[in-house]
Order: C-alpha cells, then structure tokens, then sequence
C-alpha cells in the first residue's frame, strides 16, 4: 500500500487545497471535471492548436483551469506510476473487459491502470508533458498555429489513456474504500 504522504502537486489554483495523496488528487480532478468533457475539450483545444486562424470558442478561464488540473494529474499519475505497488489498482485477470468501458484503453491495461502511467512516463518526459500542455492551449487561445504537430500527437494519445487510467483507479479506490469498511 501506498504511504498517505500529501504532496504538492500545484493543486491550489484549481482544488483549493495546496496539498494531497496522488489518489486524493485524482479524487479531487474527478470532482471538478467530468471525464467526456475533459477529453472532448482536450481534444478541441488540440485540433485548434494546429489549426491557424481558429481559436477555441471555451472561455478562457475555464482553459487555464483545464491547464492546471491535467499539469496536476500529470505530475500524480508520475507518482503513482512510480510508487504504487504491483497490483495496487488491478482487477481480477478474469474480469471480463466490457469494450465500452475501456475507453482509450486495450484490456490488459484496464485491467492495470498503474501500467498506463509507468508506459506513459517510458514515452514521454514530466517536461515533455509541460511542453504539450502550455503549446497546445497557448495556441488554441491565439490565431496562430503550432507548427509541430507531430510533437503533439503522442503527449496527446498518452494524456488521454492517463485520464481513463485515473477515472478507473478512482473507482477502484472508492470500491476499496467501501469495500473495506
């Protein structure tokens, strides 16, 4: 099991609370943002990155916000795929894997989920991460385009199997948590 230790997670713009688990920061990601719009805002915010004269119609508040909960995420899904012991958040090997449940997500890491985050951190850098996420909304809020769009394209891919991966440990841990009262 996973220390309770809280860590800085630079959640206090967004959850209020300067400090968590990387569990509770999930926990805490979930309870602002719901999972379809996150990955659809993403998304728009991707193709309005590259994508010149076109500029994403959100408000641009509620972008920053998405900016620094999936930055947070990031740096919680490192944690824990460092951190978390094996089989932490696994479902039994025999659960059957309904497709429209997985999400982004190939059967063998929805059943692992920490594997996600511990794959996503072998492809791309903590840095990589931050480069991906201040390009793709700085140029999404502006008329230019980003001219790199292949250096998008796999911090893309990856971010969106980390939120599927997050949302099922979330449900996991709550399951756990009721489970074991």
């Amino acid at each position: 099991m996973m220390k309770k230790k809280k860590t800085d997670f630079g959640a206090r713009f967004w959850s209020g609370t300067r400090k968590h688990t990387a569990v509770g920061l999930l926990e805490a990601f979930f309870q602002f943002n719901d999972l379809a719009e996150v990955k659809e805002t993403l998304s728009t915010i991707v193709q309005c990155s590259v994508q010149k004269n076109a500029r994403i119609r959100a408000d641009p508040a509620e972008v920053f916000h998405l900016y620094q909960s999936l930055r947070s995420l990031v740096r919680a899904a490192r944690m824990i795929g460092k951190k978390a012991k094996k089989g932490r958040f696994k479902a039994a090997s025999e659960t059957h894997v309904p497709k429209i449940m997985t999400g982004s997500l190939p059967a063998e890491e929805y059943r692992d989920p920490v594997q996600v985050f511990r794959s996503a951190f072998k492809v791309c850098s903590l840095e990589q991460y931050d480069e991906f996420l201040s390009a793709v909304v700085y140029f999404s809020l502006g008329k230019s385009g980003y001219e790199e769009e292949r250096r998008i394209i796999i911090p893309y891919i990856r971010l969106t199997k980390m939120l599927d991966a997050a949302w099922l440990i979330v449900e996991r841990a709550s399951t756990e948590k009721v489970i074991g009262k």
